[in-house]
């Protein structure tokens, strides 16, 4: 029997444990799929906007697979911080893949960036959906005008949850504190603005025509500007998205004005930050240079320049993996170094060490992109078998890291918490709510009430 921890449960963990489980070649082998978190399902929980109920239901399908006779889900295990280290987990199994994800977001680089209302994107999503980690207040909802820098699915779900009035989330999981803010927000407007060209934007079609059905606010574009891009014209040498994308701007931007919906919606390209403005400490603006095409797929700067008003700033201009605690790591990409999924410590084989999902291959691709990056991984390590076995693990990986001092929160733990946001739900009047915090998480997976959100 091969024994292997997978750490991490999100989408690439989850399929990394499918692949696992699923394959003939090596049969019985089990799995331990470890998480710092208490929760299962990694961005598909704490990264889908509230809103997207079909994205979400992805997690039905991640359930079976923890739910397989031969997986077991252990959260509230954080490997590299205390006594468990990579090198002892790897005492304990026979392999180990870290499926760690990328936790950080990528900076503007530019002036006044650390300025009150100034904020990462990532950290705006982790707020409202209900990270415990995530900061429980900070964001300018006070603003009048936001700036959200970046034309990717992240940048457009921020743009929307902020165009969008409380009683369109009140049906949505998201915690009662943050739904208070947002009802609360006094944000009219949202700018949201692409350096490059619209042919060029990385948002799916599909979420950008949400932009233009929302209930109360108004989705517009500069017809002026996206014909500075030469494929806006002639769209037929882009990617089927691309061209999309163009069609439905095309259509925006030759509709009668929208009128009439208390908040609005622009979308911006060929703008580049070069400064967040600041008044008494707080974000007042952004300072934009305008670009044009370079001819060769990127923009250059014209030297004219255009100021927005703004009293929040959300950038969302990608994520980047951060260094795993005890793990080799690239800077330059922001990843743990591999050779099809076998990490490499010095530039030699790690035995019994791999790595998949953004970890492996950078924060690119689309939920599905995991499955292919998991089967190579996996592959790799099936075919190490004969050797991984010859590794003796602990009889008892999680009585081992309980002597730690650990106490894992096993699938009955999980099925606890999601017992108590759903009564959680009920007390407000609401579906099930997202539980917030750490205590009140832990506490409904122990059992124990004194911890547990009010």
């Amino acid at each position: 029997m091969l024994r292997v921890a997978v750490v991490g449960s999100g989408p690439s963990g989850v399929y990394t444990a499918q692949s696992l489980v699923e394959q003939s070649a090596v049969p019985g082998v089990h799995v331990h799929v470890l998480d710092r978190l208490p929760c299962p399902y990694g961005l598909v929980r704490y990264g889908v906007a509230p809103d997207h109920e079909k994205i979400k239901s992805l997690q039905n399908n991640l359930r079976a697979v923890l739910e397989h006779e031969r997986v077991s889900f252990v959260g509230g295990v954080e490997v590299g911080k205390g006594a468990l280290t990579p090198a002892r987990l790897l005492g304990l199994y026979h392999a180990v893949v870290y499926c760690v994800g990328a936790a950080k977001d990528r900076r503007l680089g530019i002036p006044g960036e650390e300025l009150a209302g100034s904020c990462s994107a990532t950290d705006f999503v982790s707020w409202y959906s209900a990270h415990p980690d995530a900061a429980s207040n900070g964001f300018a909802l006070g603003a009048r005008s936001a700036v959200v820098v970046g034309v990717g699915n992240v940048a457009v779900d921020v743009a929307r949850i902020l165009a969008r009035g409380a009683q369109e989330l009140l049906p949505t999981d998201v915690p009662q504190a943050a739904l208070g803010a947002l009802a609360g927000s006094q944000v009219r407007e949202v700018h949201m603005v692409g350096r490059r060209g619209p042919s060029q934007a990385r948002f799916t079609t599909k979420e950008l025509r949400e932009l233009g059905s929302l209930p109360d606010a108004d989705a517009t574009v500069d017809g002026p500007e996206l014909a500075l891009d030469p494929a806006f014209a002639d769209p037929s040498g882009l990617l089927a998205v691309n061209r999309r994308n163009v069609a439905v701007l095309r259509e925006w931007a030759q509709a009668p004005p929208p009128q009439g919906h208390s908040r609005s919606i622009r979308l911006r390209f060929f703008l580049r930050p070069v400064e967040v403005l600041g008044d008494g400490g707080r974000v007042s603006g952004v300072r934009f240079e305008r670009t044009v095409p370079d001819g060769h797929g990127g923009v250059r700067p014209t030297g004219g320049y255009e100021d927005i008003e703004a009293q929040l700033v959300l950038r969302a201009v990608g994520y980047r993996g951060a260094p795993p605690a005890g793990l080799p790591f690239d800077p330059a990409s922001g990843t743990v170094p591999h050779e099809a999924g076998r990490m490499l410590r010095e530039g030699a084989q790690a035995p019994g060490e791999y790595v998949a999902g953004w970890i492996k291959r950078g924060p690119t691709g689309v939920i599905g992109t995991n499955r292919p990056c998991a089967k190579e991984t996996v592959a790799s390590l099936l075919a190490d078998a004969s050797f991984l076995v010859q590794r003796r693990p602990a009889d008892d990986p999680l009585d081992a890291m309980r002597k730690l001092g650990l106490r894992p929160v096993e699938w009955p733990g999980w099925l606890a918490i999601e017992a108590a946001e759903a009564d959680l739900g009920i007390s407000l009047g609401r579906r099930s709510v997202k539980i917030p915090d750490w205590a009140g998480l832990l506490g409904a997976a122990y059992g124990d009430t004194s911890l547990q959100h009010p």
